[in-house]
């Protein structure tokens, strides 16, 4: 089959859960024989050239990018406020720019499916639909609008109101899109469920991300004794949101205990008082070379989310590495792992401080979670056995 990817970023490097997600289907979709295009904004926050993609991955796939600036602006947000109904979180990602490229790639290429990645790229379903006769999805890594009604509920007043507004136009933009697709794509079953909720009648095929298992080696040897760490996007209003929390209210209940742990924090694009945070035994990393070597030299992840939709690739990654990683319901959430054998999941301070001391202080317990995490991502996210599924799938539209 010829396959066209949308992507609203250049999905190179892989650094964050998008970008793999993106990047190790069409890898395996190529791996499988099939014709992979992928065609992606580079925008300034994610600008990659596509000219210095590694030669051995652009034989694979061709990689077509358009400048997309998609800069948040203050006045642009409170304009769109005060005088749109549209959701200018999504708008932002529409250009004629890029319309003019699909429609270039359309009338040169006839696809046999355009998957979408997530509810923004939607907005050029009328180009798609003009241009080409293709089979349509949308590849949901999360349902948007949650995201931002999460981050509503516990948003200072001003905020809870323009996140709440948010999320109702951008509810409104995924429920006009829904059936619109031939398909859609789910990372995870509860994320089918809400799709259905919200009036979903088009086919659907949950398919969570899966890893590149072979390339995933653990390390034992260069673990740092006596270490938490964060690995992920530090602008992401859930990731903020969830760090904060933990620093507050879980972080001194795990130092009276542990004086001597460190957290180590590491990602990219981190706000100045994100880099200046004044916490004890913390240690600010920044963006790594490699998020596995990062993984590889720490002992336990963390990955306080209390906002937030779809799967946490960094949590299956850190589970596919060995690592203990200790979450809540909500990052738990499109992950079948069991609480206390697989993963740990814990929802208030006190449970969640309580779960990592548990961890440092017995070794057998570490270990037994460490191999079972192993074991299960092996069976669970297997990347080969999931795009062969989602290939079955399409053949069968």
């Amino acid at each position: 089959m010829k396959i066209l990817i949308i992507a609203n970023k250049v999905p190179y490097p892989p650094k964050d859960g998008g970008s793999i997600a993106t990047l190790t289907l069409a890898r395996h979709f190529a791996y499988l024989g099939h014709s992979v295009d992928v065609l992606a904004m580079n925008t300034s926050k994610h600008y990659f050239h596509t000219d210095q993609i590694p030669t051995e991955l652009s034989k694979q796939i061709r990689f077509v990018g358009v400048d997309t600036p998609a800069l948040i602006s203050p006045m642009a947000a409170m304009k769109n406020l005060l005088f749109s109904n549209k959701a200018y979180i999504a708008e932002r990602f529409y250009t004629t720019s890029f319309s003019d490229k699909l429609k270039e790639l359309l009338l040169k290429t006839n696809y046999d499916i355009i998957q979408l990645e997530g509810s923004y790229m939607g907005q050029y379903m009328s180009t798609i639909r003009e241009n080409s006769q293709a089979k349509v999805s949308m590849r949901a890594h999360n349902l948007e609008y949650e995201i931002w009604q999460r981050s509503a509920q516990n948003a200072p007043l001003l905020k809870r109101y323009y996140f709440s507004n948010l999320a109702k136009r951008i509810k409104k933009l995924e429920r006009q899109q829904l059936n619109e697709f031939h398909a859609i794509i789910p990372i995870t079953e509860r994320d089918a469920k809400s799709w259905r909720y919200l009036g979903a009648k088009v086919p659907m095929h949950v398919t969570p991300t899966g890893m590149d298992i072979d390339s995933l080696q653990t390390s034992q040897t260069t673990t740092t004794p006596l270490s938490l760490f964060h690995i992920g996007a530090l602008d992401w209003p859930p990731n903020q949101e969830g760090l904060w929390w933990f620093f507050q209210k879980v972080w001194p209940l795990v130092l009276k205990k542990q004086p001597d742990l460190k957290f180590y924090l590491a990602g990219r694009n981190a706000s100045t008082q994100m880099r200046n945070l004044k916490v004890e035994n913390l240690v600010f990393v920044g963006e790594v070379e490699s998020a596995v070597d990062f993984m590889n030299s720490k002992s336990i992840g963390i990955v306080p989310l209390l906002s937030g939709s779809g799967m946490r690739i960094k949590i299956v990654e850190g589970m596919a590495l060995g690592k203990p990683m200790v979450t809540t319901s909500i990052g738990a959430e499109g992950n079948p792992a069991q609480d206390g054998r697989e993963l740990m999941i814990a929802d208030n301070p006190a449970d969640f401080a309580q779960k990592i001391l548990e961890l440092i202080k017995d070794k057998n317990l570490f270990e037994r979670m460490s191999s079972n995490a192993v074991s299960f991502v092996n069976t669970t996210f297997n990347n080969k056995k999931i795009a062969q599924s989602l290939i079955n799938f399409y053949q069968s539209l």
